[in-house]
């Protein structure tokens, strides 16, 4: 193909790694999702001008969408070469134009105009115009891209289509060919699974009341199989609501939806396939679960639309989704939390949930607000105060318990437990001067899980409350 016919280049799927119709609902989606739906809702029958209504709704930075760096690198060696690289998409005008003009290719586009969608045999025709038949090179990724291949004269076919491809060679065309293709590995990992660690949080009513019968555990089992696909498919929602983010971040540029490496359409479905899996699993184990886990994922959409957004909200909202997660526990074993424990583990979540934004702010590059957060580097003394009092007010909470008339029946041991005052202590106030420096995760749970100094404090703990409540002897005989 070393003509000087124009090679042009299909962009979804194909210069891009990505879709600008997900990406611009999406980033819709993330700042005025009731417009965004609405204009969904209008003109769900007419693609060109949805398209064209959605690229006005909200500006895109089209030079952070990922870019298929083999396409890239053959549209350079053609610019190079002094031939005409031309982009031609579905997508709207205003975008294509945007996208060309950012990776210095022709002003001259071909794009979607509000009145027609320009894919298939429109784009053919446009091309065919344009350029006459067989007067250029082609460049697409998906069947409808047939009608256009068969017109050109040069065909680039991306992604894993032998039949396509073997197709337009006996049609006599030139082929080459681009593998590509998404990895289940990569979408594994957007669900995150190292943070299903989380739901253990769903064992400490069990652990409280120290109920340790194997049905109770095996409820309590599908209760964390229900929260950790809730909790994945809110994820994957997150992240498609801060693609853009994202793409600023110094670690998150490279999660799999940001870089392109699943498409946007796989994240959707999967999304809707874990929010369907976790509520099916709520109705089998009652009504009482079902209704956590609905708010759960109701309060995290929230969050990820909005509240994450609101400063000092945002660390209340985590604060309380961790606390869902012990209340599930509760629903799901059919044991009662009692209210201090949900009064004492607020302000430890309150604590942590500071903890997460000082992390963020000191990894940060700058002193700007972070990226969709409320907060910059002048925020970090409050966040610590404020961390400080959630402490403080765990610590006297948990004293004020082993007052209590249930801590009285369960704990005939009181002193130990406030012996176990100390490890605590020094657990949150180490977690609140980790996250200050910046020496842990941005998911102080997930760290927590992983600190091995951390976890034998917590075990010297849990150590001293199941002395206090006579289970070493019960179990070991001493």
């Amino acid at each position: 193909m070393t003509d000087n016919k124009p090679l042009v280049l299909d962009v979804d799927g194909t210069f891009l790694n990505t879709d600008m119709l997900f990406e611009n609902f999406w980033a819709g989606l993330g700042q005025a999702p009731i417009a965004t739906l609405k204009i969904c809702a209008t003109h769900f029958r007419s693609p060109a001008r949805l398209k064209q209504e959605l690229a006005a709704l909200v500006t895109m930075r089209t030079d952070l969408l990922p870019v298929n760096p083999q396409i890239k690198a053959v549209a350079e060696e053609t610019l190079s070469s002094g031939r005409e690289v031309v982009l031609a998409s579905a997508s709207d005008q205003v975008l294509v134009e945007q996208l060309a003009k950012d990776h210095g290719l022709s002003p001259r586009s071909f794009a979607s105009d509000g009145r027609t969608n320009l894919k298939g045999d429109a784009k053919a025709d446009a091309l065919v115009q344009a350029y006459g038949e067989g007067g250029f090179h082609y460049a697409g990724d998906n069947k409808v891209d047939r009608a256009i291949w068969q017109h050109a004269d040069g065909v680039l076919i991306v992604g894993n289509h032998p039949k396509l491809a073997s197709e337009m060679t006996a049609a006599g065309k030139q082929v080459a060919e681009y593998p590509a293709g998404w990895k289940a590995r990569d979408l594994i990992r957007a669900l995150r699974p190292h943070q299903w660690v989380k739901n253990v949080l769903l064992f400490l009513p069990v652990l409280a009341a120290h109920n340790f019968t194997p049905s109770v555990m095996l409820m309590v089992l599908l209760g964390m199989v229900a929260f950790s696909a809730a909790a994945s498919s809110i994820y994957i929602v997150n992240d498609l609501l801060d693609l853009e983010a994202d793409r600023l971040h110094v670690k998150k540029r490279h999660r799999p939806f940001a870089a392109g490496k699943v498409p946007i359409r796989v994240g959707m479905i999967t999304s809707i396939g874990l929010a369907l899996l976790a509520l099916g699993i709520g109705v089998y184990l009652g009504w009482a679960f079902l209704l956590v886990v609905i708010l759960y994922m109701a309060l995290s959409l929230a969050y990820s639309l909005r509240l994450k957004r609101m400063r000092w909200v945002d660390i209340a909202t985590l604060a309380s989704l961790y606390t869902l997660r012990v209340v599930a526990g509760a629903a799901a074993s059919g044991v009662v939390a009692s209210g201090f424990m949900l009064v004492f583990i607020f302000p430890v979540f309150i604590t942590l949930g500071c903890v997460k934004r000082l992390t963020e702010l000191t990894l940060a590059t700058s002193d700007e607000r972070l990226p969709g957060r409320g907060y910059g580097r002048k925020d970090r003394e409050d966040l610590l105060n404020v961390g400080g009092l959630g402490v403080a007010g765990a610590l006297v909470i948990f004293f004020l318990y082993s007052f209590s008339e249930q801590a009285t029946m369960l704990y005939p041991t009181r002193w130990l437990l406030w012996v176990g005052l100390l490890p605590l202590a020094w657990w949150l106030i180490r977690m609140l001067r980790l996250g200050y420096l910046g020496k842990q995760d941005y998911d102080p749970i997930v760290f927590a899980m992983t600190d091995k100094r951390g976890i034998g404090i917590l075990l010297i703990l849990l150590s001293l409350m199941f002395y206090s409540a006579g289970l070493w002897q019960q179990w070991l005989g001493f």
